[in-house]
């Protein structure tokens, strides 16, 4: 995209990841976008988001007991309405990956945010072995002509732990009826072995249906999700029975694979714009080359090729400028406006956050932000925030109080913010905060990619101080002071014990947030005030 284009559209653009996690999922309802995530391993969580470029206001809907066969290892959850009622698949275990088995939530009434009840596990096994369930993860369904199959990832048998797609056809939402079709081997192609080398195993996952006109295509996942080299392969179904092995096609190259910096792309999803004119890709993609599970949320346009196959293209880059799906709604908020965080059932519901998802929590004393898991899973810091969705704000004064947990790098405020993602530096803004370790009040700049500080006054911060911290802007000048008080003081002193000041007109207006760096800080309140 050019500079023209992005003057043009800039209120439009977005960059990516979106947000953090695995196996991304997403419904269009309405007017509102459902992602379904797992939350900790332990248990479901529906983001529901006006946009699809955001993943919005979290709902934990289920969460596992505490001990049994599927209380723990809580794996790409899949939400499904079928006969007017919503349903989750999703992969569970006792505690070790060799339990893993297929189990259904089925929503107690017709709000996607439950309660949910646990079906299973299925029964995933071949009816040789007396009908029982076996290892699977990944499930999901496909319906063709007016039946219903469930689709999964599992091993042949419980000592033979090669990744195979099965299809199995649906008695109900709930139950499996039948035997399963083996669809292909893993090790068809070198490129879908864990490692290109003679005699490597093949691992095939993450079936996901794409349907289009009379088309039926899944597309999976294979290699290793741990790799970069992780990538999606294309199965299609050619005749009229989908238990008839002779009635699919696989396409024998990968369909999405690594660019040079976006890598261990996969498990993905596909969703509408608003308007439904355009076909956008989600999937996940590495934080890093090393080998691990730590992942980001991806979302970019797709397309369809003039002989009907999807065309995916080339992983975007991270910080990459995109313009937003066709239909996005929005509603600029430019009024004063007030938040008080310990009231956790409104805290975020007008922000998006951007960072781990175990790391943010609301209620009690306010948002948390940069929380240190007690059972972290696949955890890692990115300069966690939380930034008010359609903020469009100029000149203004803001304040926020909050008070430091722990750490002592960056936290405090941002302004004039555009285009947030996640990542320390993923955004266009200022940002006004104290550093506790550098004894700092500050005023700095992002540009998505890269920091700049703009100036620095010192300043002592006692540990657990509670801080107040106001921000003033007028067109290029730029103000911030600070009001600390020891956390056994009640009432601040009324004159801030630093000021900061600076000039500059990059950032000419944007939306407001909070944000912390390798820190945990709850924030009591925050208000913004455009002036009269």
């Amino acid at each position: 995209m050019s500079s023209a284009e992005l003057s043009s559209v800039a209120e439009r653009a977005f960059t990516n990841p979106i947000g953090e996690g695995a196996d991304p999922q997403v419904v269009s309802l309405g007017d509102r976008y459902l992602w379904c995530q797992s939350e900790g391993n332990v248990g479901v969580a529906l983001w529901e988001s006006p946009t699809l470029t955001s993943l919005g206001r979290k709902h934990v809907v289920w969460r596992a007991p505490a001990t049994g066969p599927w209380s723990k290892q809580v794996w790409a959850p899949e939400l499904i309405r079928l006969d007017g009622r919503w349903y989750i698949y999703v992969a569970a275990s006792a505690g070790d990956n060799a339990s893993h088995r297929a189990y259904v939530l089925a929503a107690d009434s017709d709000d996607p945010i439950g309660p949910y009840t646990v079906h299973g596990p299925l029964r995933t096994a071949d009816p040789a072995d007396a009908g029982s369930a076996d290892w699977a993860i990944d499930m999901t369904v496909l319906e063709q002509a007016g039946r219903r199959y469930a689709i999964w990832s599992g091993w042949p048998r419980p000592w033979d732990r090669v990744q195979h797609l099965y299809l199995a056809e649906l008695a109900s939402p709930t139950s499996i009826t039948g035997p399963r079709l083996q669809l292909f081997s893993p090790s068809d192609y070198p490129w879908e072995r864990i490692r290109n080398l003679p005699g490597a195993s093949g691992l095939n996952e993450a079936p996901q249906v794409l349907q289009r006109g009379q088309r039926t295509f899944v597309v999976y996942s294979c290699g290793s999700a741990l790799l970069p080299t992780y990538k999606l392969g294309l199965l299609e179904l050619t005749g009229d029975d989908p238990l008839d092995i002779g009635c699919w096609r696989k396409y024998p190259e990968p369909v999405f694979e690594s660019s040079g910096s976006t890598f261990g792309v996969g498990h993905d999803g596909f969703a509408l714009s608003p308007d439904g004119s355009q076909w956008w890709h989600v999937y996940h993609a590495k934080v890093d080359r090393r080998r691990s599970f730590r992942r980001g949320i991806f979302v970019q346009p797709m397309r369809w090729r003039a002989d009907g196959l999807p065309d995916f293209g080339t992983p975007v880059a991270r910080g990459e400028p995109l313009v937003e799906p066709a239909g996005t709604v929005h509603n600029p908020s430019t009024e004063a406006r007030h938040w008080a965080f310990a009231d956790s059932a409104v805290a975020l519901e007008d922000f998006d956050y951007y960072g781990h998802h175990q790391m943010v929590e609301t209620g009690g004393e306010g948002l948390h932000l940069g929380v240190v898991p007690a059972e972290p899973v696949n955890d890692y810091r990115s300069g966690e925030k939380v930034v008010l969705r359609d903020g469009d704000y100029t000149d203004l004064e803001l304040e926020t109080a909050f008070r430091i947990v722990s750490g002592d790098r960056a936290v405090g405020a941002l302004f004039r913010a555009m285009r947030p993602a996640v990542g320390y530096d993923a955004q266009q803004a200022y940002f006004a905060g104290v550093v506790p370790r550098r004894r700092r009040l500050l005023l700095a700049k992002t540009d998505g990619r890269s920091y700049v500080e703009l100036a620095a006054e010192p300043i002592e911060i006692e540990p657990g101080a509670a801080v107040t911290l106001s921000v003033r802007a007028r067109g290029p000048h730029l103000e911030a002071r600070v009001d600390t008080s020891p956390a056994s003081r009640s009432t601040p002193s009324p004159v801030p014990l630093a000021v900061v000041s600076a000039e500059d007109a990059d950032r000419t207006a944007g939306s407001i947030g909070l944000r912390v760096v390798d820190t945990h800080a709850v924030f009591r309140t925050l208000a913004v005030t455009p002036p009269p």
